[in-house]
């Protein structure tokens, strides 16, 4: 189903550009008929995106990013079909904002030692009304011109060695797992074609993911080339994970993928939607 099918997207709740209802309304317009809204670390979005989906006649799954550490690397595992209410990933959740915080403002120090200032104000101002990310402290960065675009001020600052980097503690693969599978929900390995980690090292992931409970990966998304829509369409295959898709959209100009340009999953996987009721009143 080409373009009918977004499960990783991003509001302003958290680094996203668009408010919840603009981005389901943006979602629409491209022709997406079921939206997951999966901001990192926050589900306040949710309740308002699931207001504007039904008067598109748009399917909606709760949905919400969580960012893991897994030995002393950044992952993260999106949560589909999540309770927003469930106890431990509610606190779960607000412990990992906390932290975010506390990272923004190691990371506006480590700048102020190179010599950039008001990093910690300018990022805030990007963050209108939802947890602060490096990609806040990026949109600063490129409105003080120290580069053009995203990349370019990720690579320059906000990666390891770099001025900006600050290596920070989120939560354990088993508690995140833990906490979208006692929610309800489904747990999704986001993105892995992102991950620097090498094949030995991807592979000790999936199986580390798939012993705790993980339930699927990302093979189609935004940032994957088409090599790598295979390449973890294989991988989802061998160690008996359902396969899921999603542009990462995070805006206009700062995304991977605009929605509802999507390609078919790779033949032979099996989607994660597959027995989900929102899939018959999609195709009804």
């Amino acid at each position: 189903m080409p373009s009918l099918i977004d499960l990783h997207c991003h509001s302003t709740v958290s680094d996203g550009l668009l408010t919840p209802e603009a981005l389901v309304q943006h979602a629409a317009a491209h022709g997406v008929k079921m939206l997951a809204l999966t901001d990192h670390d926050d589900t306040a979005g949710l309740d308002v995106a699931r207001k504007v989906a039904a008067a598109h006649d748009m399917q909606f799954i709760n949905g919400v990013e969580v960012s893991v550490t897994w030995r002393r690397r950044t992952i993260h595992v999106v949560g589909l079909h999540v309770n927003p209410e469930y106890l431990p990933l509610r606190n779960g959740l607000e412990t990992i904002r906390a932290g975010r915080h506390m990272r923004a403002e190691s990371i506006a120090a480590s700048l102020d030692k190179f010599g950039i200032t008001g990093s910690l104000e300018g990022a805030y101002a990007h963050a209108k009304q939802g947890i602060i990310s490096r990609a806040h402290f990026a949109r600063y960065l490129i409105e003080q011109g120290y580069a053009s675009n995203m990349k370019s001020i990720f690579k320059r600052f906000l990666v390891k060695g770099k001025p900006g980097y600050f290596e920070h503690h989120w939560a354990t693969l088993e508690e995140v797992v833990s906490w979208i599978n006692g929610s309800g929900g489904v747990a999704v390995l986001a993105h892995p074609g992102r991950y620097d980690i090498g094949r030995t090292n991807m592979l000790l992931l999936l199986e580390e993911f798939r012993q705790l409970g993980g339930a699927a990966i990302e093979v189609v998304t935004g940032s994957h080339t088409p090599d790598q829509y295979q390449e973890y369409a294989r991988l989802a295959h061998m160690f008996g994970l359902k396969a899921s898709m999603g542009s990462d959209y995070h805006g206009p100009g700062h995304g991977y993928m605009e929605m509802g340009r999507l390609p078919d999953l790779p033949r032979g996987c099996e989607p994660v939607w597959l027995d989900w009721p929102e899939l018959e009143l999609l195709n009804n």
